[in-house]
């Protein structure tokens, strides 16, 4: 089991046309990347069911991740989500979430078992209401034990927000900045925009002149954490000083939106979603949203699966909408060309295409066969708008295309 998932993920990430230094880094990111990586999804759903703008009826594809997106587009009453992911810790998490939406006893024990996540309490819950519900794969990988020797399932209790690789990475950004004498946790005690400013001039933004820190980003591996293999670290560099990419990426996060507001803040800054009834979270954790998304959680299939493979073993003219992360950044010119091959046999009339990229531009123009992406508009000014507006601030851009009429 553990080999096969190896083998996909370094078919979508290992380059074949760069040095061997540079192979090999492909090789460590994609032996990182079989592990939890997301615990939660840094990609904003809310600016993602606003471009998406999703009808009922609608068949959405959609890359996984950890399943924060996925489980809030059905506040938007889609007919079914097909999410697919390469990673097999995020499509037990997925399928775990699933079926704790849909058998957890009520809102409060659900929110205490993802929005807290640090609760023995959880575990109980677990054993009485989940356990028997999941398949024997999911069971196996939660009630299996991760390279410290710990039950997956005990993140449950102990905080799962701060365990995989981005939640490793982020522990490990809090831990250096401590000892430069620089406590992130500061940031959540700024109750205005003001006071979120003069916390980041003050305490962040020197941060990243020091001379350790400006070595250490230089590395192309030191990003792993943050899912980010090495071709995607050139795109997000695109020539300047990574320091400097990463001081203006977090003073978005950390300046332009009310921490009242942004729940990204709250994980990047305190490693876990803020308490209380008015703490900000996504779609699928928040009360109002609970009954709907219990309710239509069974719409939603998980694959282990590549979305090009899954696509092409779909009917033509089966999908309205598709959302696909950062993953082409990942691709060349050949895997985009095939993947974009099938969004276009399986599109339906109207469909939408969502997708992030480390850079600001948009990936396609240059790499797509021009008749190919001459079938699609590409909608310049509301993606400059969405990027503006996505709360999670670490991608350059979010980019929409819309299927031209035939």
């Amino acid at each position: 089991m553990a080999s096969q998932p190896n083998r996909k993920i370094a078919a979508a990430v290992v380059r074949d046309d760069v040095e061997h230094k540079q192979r090999l880094l492909d090789r460590a990111f994609a032996l990182a990347f079989r592990c939890l990586v997301y615990a939660q999804i840094w990609e904003d759903p809310v600016v993602d069911m606003e471009a998406l703008a999703i009808e009922p009826g609608n068949r959405i594809a959609t890359i996984a991740s950890g399943g924060c997106n996925v489980f809030s587009y059905l506040v938007a009453d889609p007919a079914e989500i097909i999410a697919v992911d390469l990673n097999t810790a995020h499509v037990a998490l997925n399928h775990l979430k699933r079926v704790a939406i849909q058998r957890l006893p009520n809102y409060d024990s659900f929110r205490r078992f993802f929005a807290e996540a640090d609760n023995g309490a959880n575990i109980g819950d677990y054993h009485a209401f989940v356990r028997s519900h999941l398949d024997d794969t999911t069971r196996r990988y939660w009630e299996g034990r991760d390279l410290r020797g710990r039950r997956r399932i005990s993140g449950f209790a102990h905080g799962l927000h701060k365990r995989g690789l981005l939640g490793g990475f982020i522990g490990l950004a809090h831990l250096v900045a401590r000892l430069h004498r620089v406590d992130p946790r500061q940031f959540l005690e700024a109750r205005t925009l003001e006071e979120q400013r003069a916390i980041f001039d003050a305490k962040f933004a020197p941060f990243f002149d020091r001379r350790f820190i400006r070595w250490i980003t230089d590395q192309r591996s030191s990003l792993f954490g943050l899912g980010i293999p090495p071709a995607q670290y050139d795109a997000l560099a695109d020539g300047k000083p990574m320091a400097d990419v990463l001081r203006a990426r977090l003073e978005k996060l950390a300046c332009d939106f009310p921490l009242e507001e942004n729940y990204f803040a709250w994980q990047a800054f305190g490693r876990r979603y803020g308490r209380g009834a008015k703490a900000p979270l996504p779609p699928y954790l928040q009360a109002e949203n609970h009954a709907v998304v219990r309710d239509r959680a069974a719409r939603v299939t998980m694959l282990h699966a590549n979305m090009t493979d899954m696509l092409a073993a779909a009917d033509a003219a089966s999908f309205d909408r598709y959302v696909f992360l950062d993953a082409q950044d990942w691709m060349s010119d050949v895997q985009l060309t095939a993947l974009w091959t099938e969004v276009s046999r399986t599109a339906r009339p109207g469909a939408r295409v969502l997708f992030r990229t480390a850079a600001e531009p948009s990936l396609l123009p240059g790499r797509l066969p021009e008749a190919l992406l001459d079938r699609w508009e590409y909608r310049d000014q509301a993606s400059r708008d969405y990027t503006r507006r996505d709360r999670s601030a670490i991608y350059g851009g979010v980019h929409l295309y819309v299927l031209k009429a035939a």
